[in-house]
């Protein structure tokens, strides 16, 4: 086991933040899949399942925000690069207490695509809870998190309790 202490390449030598410079590396294949869930009152669930919420189709409009949110994902995070998103997927399922948000992003390029991906899952989810904010005030955005990564320097990962 190693006794040194990580380097945070996001800093230069005076402890400032920066951006990697990431030219020498060579392109691979990456994917990052992060989930997320909006925890939402019974009275919403019914709505969101009939089809009633007034603004509209909730499910449809939070899947192109969160899509659209992965490609965005350097204008919200300064020191993220800016990379081709070649694939994003937002799939939004209605469950007895809320919505399930899944989103996988991928690449061929020089880093990878986890914020991207957790992009995609918050955006997603603040789009549920503008469209229903209306019906419940109390609705929430619960255990956004990145459950599986491929490709890159430090390989493949896999959070150990996620199927």
């Amino acid at each position: 086991m190693s006794t040194e202490q990580p380097t945070f390449t996001h800093l230069d030598e005076a402890g400032h933040a920066r951006m990697v410079d990431v030219t020498l590396k060579q392109p691979t294949v990456r994917s990052a899949t992060a989930r997320g869930f909006v925890r939402c009152a019974a009275n919403v669930v019914a709505a969101l399942r009939d089809g009633s919420v007034p603004k509209g189709d909730v499910l449809a409009v939070a899947r192109i925000s969160g899509i659209q949110a992965a490609k965005r994902t350097p204008e919200l995070l300064p020191l993220a690069h800016v990379i081709g998103v070649h694939g994003a997927t937002v799939d939004l399922a209605i469950v007895d207490d809320g919505v399930s948000i899944e989103a996988t992003v991928r690449t061929a390029d020089r880093t990878g695509v986890e914020m991207e991906a957790l992009t995609a899952v918050s955006v997603a989810a603040l789009a549920v809870v503008d469209m229903v904010k209306g019906l419940d005030k109390g609705t929430s955005i619960e255990n956004v998190r990145i459950v599986t990564k491929t490709g890159g320097k430090s390989g493949d990962w896999h959070r150990p309790d996620e199927a």
